[in-house]
């Protein structure tokens, strides 16, 4: 399947609804898929975890930071968990299928001042629901029904980080949230400490923390590059 695709599969019917509620505008852009590669967990700055999506059959990682039950929740599917209770997201999965509710897709819609969102669109018998949801959740969800992950080139001009070596792609999938003793060696920089970089330590900074999967970091680096770019 190729990673971008155009949103135009939905009845007449479904597009009238949308445009009566005044959000159609999603339905007619382009979107890139994304697929889950990592989630880790930032050692100084407890209990923060950042998941790690890259564009499929391309070169940008997407990290977000989220929470730690969340991270929790998305890498117990992703390892093959079954807990003896039904988590929060279980229960939400199984609401959906008593009332013939169908996740399709989600999409990461938007990053307005640093916070990420996302949509839910589902299918109940002919008619398709868009939902607005925190965008750990909409991914919770996501590997829970099954379905695809997509955003848009905004975000991921936005928010994206590109890998210049071809070969980083084939990183290694890792999900389990657990400490990583090797990482307690590397200190995190603060904000106040990133400020006083210049972009170019910034940037060469930015390759090593990658090297390391250190995405809680890359993801303070990225903000404070994008800040500068702003100002320029």
């Amino acid at each position: 399947m190729h990673n971008r695709q155009l949103c135009i599969a939905y009845s007449s019917a479904s597009r009238q609804a949308f445009i009566r509620g005044g959000v159609s505008y999603w339905l007619y852009m382009e979107k890139i898929e994304l697929e889950i590669l990592a989630i880790s967990q930032n050692i100084v700055q407890q209990p923060t975890h950042a998941i790690v999506l890259g564009e499929v059959n391309g070169l940008r990682r997407l990290p977000i930071l989220i929470g730690q039950h969340e991270a929790q929740s998305i890498a117990a599917v992703l390892e093959g968990m079954r807990p003896s209770r039904p988590l929060t997201h279980d229960l939400i999965k199984n609401m959906f299928h008593a009332f013939g509710v169908e996740l399709q897709e989600v999409i990461i819609s938007d990053l307005i001042e640093g916070v990420f969102y996302a949509k839910l669109i589902c299918q109940h018998g002919d008619e398709t629901i868009e939902i607005d949801s925190r965008t750990s959740d909409a991914i919770a969800l996501a590997v829970r029904f099954g379905c695809p992950i997509y955003t848009y080139e905004k975000v991921l001009d936005a928010a994206g980080i590109l890998l210049e070596d071809p070969q980083e792609r084939k990183l290694k999938k890792s999900f389990l949230v657990e400490e990583k003793l090797e990482q307690k060696k590397e200190k995190s920089l603060t904000e106040e400490e990133l400020r006083n970089l210049s972009i170019d330590q910034l940037q060469k900074l930015l390759e090593e923390v990658l090297e390391r999967e250190d995405y809680t970091q890359a993801i303070a680096i990225r903000d404070e590059i994008n800040r500068r770019k702003k100002k320029s």
